[in-house]
């Protein structure tokens, strides 16, 4: 078991020293230190009003003022020279800013100057910031005022002992409760620490630290970094807001450079850094960058260049590979991200951040024993980092996986349900490649792929991101490493897992064939548009919502549908809306055109020199074709969905609802209102009409809300079956997920003694594959299978029913062997047989067929 490193920093009084012990942790290892009370330097403080002169001048982006209202004033005070070295540091004048400092902090080695020297030399990866850094932090002992516990707790952050750093920052805090840079910078700390809730915890510093002043810039960019994940929109607005107060804050122009390139909207991302480069030409982050975008678009002289000019200007910087690396990875080019990776520990060995980075790139390349090596490493290094620990605990997790091989595909699964769905998930994971590969022009899919089906979600999250959560996600992709959620993941009826797997090995296919650099919107709506062409039952069944939000105008312009991947709010709709595009493109000019632009990516090419390529088009030109294409499908049903301005039909009587929809019959939510409203009064039979005249409206509705679910639900009520199957065959038809309805069919069709096997032979398939845990339903196609010849149909049914360790395990050998004997299987057929006698041996059918089985050998 891995413990995280979470060893309080406290300060205590003892044997008569008013500050006599410090507890540091170093190296892991708590050391008492007993440290006598060193007398205060006495150092002169700016003047208030110079001090707020400074510090407003500087959060303004006046740097160059900073320095010469300074320098007036005080220009050897250590707090001044700090405030004057931050200035220069931001300019990029980097050395006249070590000038200025060395000979201050020398003097005052406990000083805002020495921490800002000690800040300066790690930026350089100088060996000389370790020493300072652990003097600064060891002055916890005489720290009394908020100031003095920032510095240290500053220091600790450096030192990376968070946790340390954040009880110092609580008790600066607690001195000092509406000071926004103690909150901002406490809140910096939780950004580091990358732990399940830290981004949560962050924000709340830099709210309170917005209260108090909304013009803070680090405050509103810390913020916009707490928000990135969960609102990324939002995130950009803040980032901008912090913009127009310090138009020079370097770190707000490389957070917006960094969420635009995100996006897919690459050119924005190089303005931002342009602006950020002309405040700083020096800045690193903003280099980093820069030589990452190079990098990904394949400028491979432009990128040498530029990590020259980065390691000109930091011999040691190893970050400006490991962002390039994680640029790459972000672009799903694992193996480089991975080779970059290794280039920037090569400069920087000791790197738990860029160990942390390999281990998770060697993960997503299938390097598992690679991966956990680095991990390991990176643990050691920083006990506190919880996405390494995670990972680290899901490869423990990982190595109790039962693991199945054929050919090119790896299959690992927990071993509770490898004995059930092993089978059927080699089987189906053969058949996807198989038919993908023809598919799209025989590609010779580069193997071994790796599959590995989770039977918990956070550990699927963990295995994809280090952190649990991705409560929307349920399969991923990374090119020949694919991970899912097990149908046990998840409530039954919540997804088809099938679908997922079809899904995700169709990106294996448009990842390889682009040479992984088809954009998101393209490989996202390929692997949904081919789940439908593959089993119509496997669509995403959104079409309701799409129509709701493309009357609100809320879909997504074609040119902008890169950037809703990146948005958790359209990050759905982003999916299905992809996959109409992919289908309108297949549609107009044809599958070859589709593999054009994806062989087009695969040359480097952007997405207007893609489509222009392949398709002789772009975004402007595919908008109105898109648009002409959705009307055309959807016009009729999303007029039906319209409703008044200012009418509540949810609120209206019913007398003035059945005067309202007598005057507005074609109104699905009129209708829907209306039939709701007469369930409620008791009117049942009234209600039908009503849901009826909706259904043929709009058909697609999901859900128990829907106008078929509410019909067969009056139906059922009131012991009408031949409407209930009628209304359940509807919902079954458009809620390709609903278990419930397809279980309830079944019944009544088996109660009215429907003569159509293949009826319920459908139901009962979509059941298995909402809940292949199902006994009954894998009885029940096993011996459909039977009746149809199809042994080897039946075999796997039985053995399906056999894995969930049905109760009455005798009839289910004895099933299973009678599928091997029919299929002139005779030693499986007398093992499973003998099986069955063992636990019953009186049960009458397995000895007949022992009987026939030894009259057959003679």
């Amino acid at each position: 078991m891995r413990i995280m490193m979470t060893n309080p920093f406290r300060r205590l009084q003892a044997l008569g020293w008013s500050r006599g012990v410090v507890a540091l942790v170093a190296g892991g290892l708590l050391a008492l230190v007993l440290i006598p009370v060193v007398v205060a330097q006495s150092r002169r403080q700016l003047p208030p009003s110079n001090q707020q002169v400074g510090s407003r001048l500087f959060n303004e982006g006046k740097y160059d003022e900073v320095v010469s209202t300074l320098e007036k004033v005080e220009p050897k005070d250590p707090t001044t020279v700090a405030w004057m070295a931050r200035a220069l540091s931001a300019r990029g004048k980097y050395q006249e800013a070590e000038a200025l400092l060395r000979p201050v902090a020398e003097r005052s080695p406990l000083s805002d100057a020495a921490l800002e020297l000690a800040l300066h030399y790690q930026r350089f990866a100088r060996p000389e910031a370790g020493p300072l850094l652990q003097r600064l932090a060891n002055g916890a002992v005489t720290a009394t005022t908020p100031p003095d516990l920032a510095r240290v707790a500053r220091a600790l952050r450096a030192l990376n002992e968070p946790q340390q750093a954040s009880n110092v920052y609580r008790d600066a805090a607690g001195l000092s409760q509406r000071d926004p840079v103690i909150n901002t910078a406490w809140g910096e700390v939780f950004l580091e620490n990358r732990g399940a809730n830290a981004k949560a915890e962050a924000l709340k510093s830099f709210q309170l630290a917005a209260t108090v002043d909304p013009t803070y810039v680090p405050a509103l960019v810390g913020m916009a970094r707490a928000l990135e994940d969960e609102n990324p929109p939002r995130a950009i607005e803040v980032a901008q807001a912090a913009l127009k107060i310090n138009p020079n804050s370097v770190e707000a122009h490389v957070f917006v450079a960094a969420k635009a390139i995100e996006a897919g909207k690459r050119d924005e991302g190089k303005k931002a850094l342009e602006r950020a480069l002309e405040v700083n030409p020096q800045r690193l982050e903003a280099r980093a960058l820069v030589a990452a975008l190079a990098f990904v678009e394949d400028r491979k002289a432009d990128f040498d260049a530029e990590v020259a000019r980065v390691l000109a200007i930091a011999p040691k910087y190893g970050e400006v590979f490991r962002v390039a690396g994680e640029m790459a990875a972000a672009n799903y080019r694992f193996e480089e991200a991975a080779a970059l990776t290794r280039r920037a520990l090569a400069l920087e060995p000791q790197s738990p951040h860029a160990l942390a980075d390999l281990g998770i790139h060697l993960l997503r390349t299938g390097d598992e024993a690679g991966a956990r090596a680095s991990l390991e490493r990176a643990f050691k290094l920083d006990g506190y980092n919880f996405v390494t620990k995670n990972l680290l605990d899901m490869m423990d997790t990982l190595d109790t996986f039962v693991t199945a091989k054929d050919g090119d595909i790896i299959l690992k699964m927990h071993k509770d349900e490898a004995p059930l769905l092993q089978e059927y998930a080699m089987s189906l994971s053969k058949q996807a490649l198989a038919t993908l590969s023809k598919r799209y022009g025989n590609l010779a899919i580069q193997g071994p792929i790796l599959v590995e089906m989770f039977n918990k979600h956070d550990d699927f999250a963990v295995r994809n991101v280090g952190l649990p959560g991705m409560i929307g996600a349920l399969g991923a992709c990374f090119g020949r490493v694919v991970t899912l959620d097990s149908p046990r993941a998840r409530p039954p009826g919540d997804f088809q897992w099938e679908a997922t797997l079809w899904h995700e090995l169709a990106h294996v296919v448009t990842l390889q064939m682009s040479k992984q650099r088809v954009p998101r919107w393209l490989t996202e709506g390929i692997s949904v548009y081919e789940e439908t062409l593959a089993r119509p039952e496997w669509g995403r069944g959104q079409d309701l919502e799409f129509m709701q939000m493309l009357n609100a105008g809320q879909i997504l312009k074609l040119a902008d549908l890169n950037s809703g991947f990146t948005d958790p709010r359209m990050i759905s709709m982003a999916y299905f809306q992809a996959s109409l595009l992919v289908e309108h493109l297949v549609a107009e000019l044809g599958d070859e055109a589709l593999h054009k632009l994806l062989r087009a990516y695969g040359e480097g090419m952007d997405s207007d020199a893609a489509l222009k390529s392949a398709m002789n088009t772009d975004f402007q030109k595919l908008q109105v074709t898109f648009d002409f294409f959705i009307d055309k499908r959807y016009g009729v049903m999303r007029k039906a969905l319209l409703t008044e301005k200012g009418v509540d039909l949810q609120r209206m009587p019913l007398p003035a609802l059945k005067d309202y929809v007598a005057q507005h019959p074609e109104s699905y939510p009129a209708l829907m209102a209306l039939g709701t409203a007469l369930r409620r009064s008791g009117a049942q039979d009234e209600a039908i009409p009503a849901f009826e005249k909706a259904a043929s409206l709009v058909p697609l509705g999901r859900g128990p809300a829907s106008p078929h679910a509410q019909i067969a639900q009056i139906a059922s009520a009131k012991k009408d079956s031949v409407r209930a199957i009628t209304a359940l065959r509807e919902v079954v038809k458009y809620d390709f997920d609903n278990l419930d309805a397809a279980r309830q069919l079944v019944d009544l069709l088996k109660e009215t003694g429907v003569q159509d096997a293949s009826q319920l032979e459908r139901v009962y398939q979509r059941i298995v594959a909402l809940d292949p845990f199902d006994q009954a339903a894998h009885t029940a196609l096993g011996r459909f299978a039977m009746q149809q010849n199809d042994y080897e149909a039946a075999s796997r049914e039985f053995r399906a029913v056999l894995a969930t360790n049905p109760v009455d395990r005798a009839a289910a050998h004895t099933d299973l062997a009678e599928s091997y004997f029919k299929a002139g299987r005779r030693p499986e057929a007398r093992k499973q047989t003998l099986a069955a006698l063992e636990i019953a041996p009186s049960y009458e059918r397995a000895q007949d067929l022992l009987l026939r089985l030894a009259e057959d050998r003679k």
